[in-house]
């Protein structure tokens, strides 16, 4: 079994180091929150006393942050993960953050003879818990092939994507998809409603039909066709619409980069950032038909 440094303990790296726990892998954790730390260690995990301190004598660093800012705060400069890991550590970088300062701080990695990849992960909470994650990672062949034994605790499906980044670019326009196609199946319900069509009725014909997707057969956004869908407990997340709008905002960064329009990505980001306005980002992404049907 490896030793493994991880950083970035909150409601996606905490199970996700709970799980590598349960493989059987020495861990040392950091976290800024010290409950979360401390859950860690009651289960098992060793306390890091900082992020660079976890970094030293594993031979992984899996990191989970909020945004690119973050990563390279953590990874770079002097005293970061890079300067104080050894030669040879292997970076899985599992956040979510813009394409640029994946690329730039695995190019640093492997600069200073480390081997890095991005990996971020689709799945929520729920895959995170259960060890069912999609992980979509970036770097070269042979980073990718000694990581995986290690993403395979955490994950189901692992992906390479290719080249540094290409597992940003895939989560991006993963979840472009996937928020657009939330908002059209929340539309689709609200005409059905108000035209008089039940729900359940909609559900049973468009889940077999041509308007068939995962928005929709896994996370409808009304209650009642899908128990375990968050409407079905008033839009508690698995995945926030504030997170959502992170990722659009990351995918409209992206497409200006390359120059690819993307008018229903930018609507869609347009929609959630009016939840954001109005003090609704914290509820699940699916919640975005409350503000469709105008309950916001």
């Amino acid at each position: 079994m490896a030793a493994i440094g991880f950083i970035g303990l909150g409601n996606m790296g905490g199970p996700m180091a709970r799980n590598l726990l349960k493989a059987g892998h020495s861990l040392k954790v950091f976290d800024l929150s010290v409950a979360a730390v401390e859950g860690l260690t009651a289960a098992g995990a060793t306390k890091a006393a900082s992020a660079s301190d976890a970094a030293r004598d594993v031979e992984f660093v899996v990191t989970m942050l909020p945004a690119g800012e973050h990563v390279r705060s953590v990874y770079l400069g002097e005293g970061g993960l890079i300067a104080s890991a050894n030669k040879g550590t292997l970076f899985i970088d599992s956040s979510t953050i813009d394409i640029p300062s994946a690329r730039e701080t695995i190019a640093a990695a492997e600069a200073a003879g480390m081997m890095m990849v991005d990996a971020p992960v689709s799945g929520g909470v729920g895959g995170a818990e259960a060890g069912t994650l999609t992980f979509m990672v970036g770097g070269t062949e042979a980073a990718f092939q000694k990581a995986k034994p290690v993403l395979e605790k955490m994950g189901k499906n692992i992906f390479h994507a290719g080249a540094a980044g290409n597992g940003q670019v895939a989560k991006v326009c993963n979840n472009m998809i996937l928020g657009i196609s939330m908002i059209g199946v929340s539309e689709a319900f609200v005409l059905g409603e108000r035209l008089g069509l039940d729900a359940q009725t909609l559900f049973d014909i468009s889940s077999t039909a041509s308007g068939q997707c995962w928005s929709m057969t896994s996370y409808c956004p009304v209650p009642g066709p899908v128990p375990t869908s968050p409407a079905n407990r008033n839009y508690q997340p698995g995945f926030t619409a504030g997170m959502m709008l992170k990722d659009l905002r990351l995918a409209l960064e992206a497409a200006k980069t390359a120059k690819s329009p993307i008018p229903l990505g930018g609507q869609a980001a347009q929609l959630y950032a009016l939840m954001e306005a109005a003090g609704e980002d914290g509820l699940d992404f699916s919640g975005i038909i409350k503000l469709i049907r105008g309950d916001l």
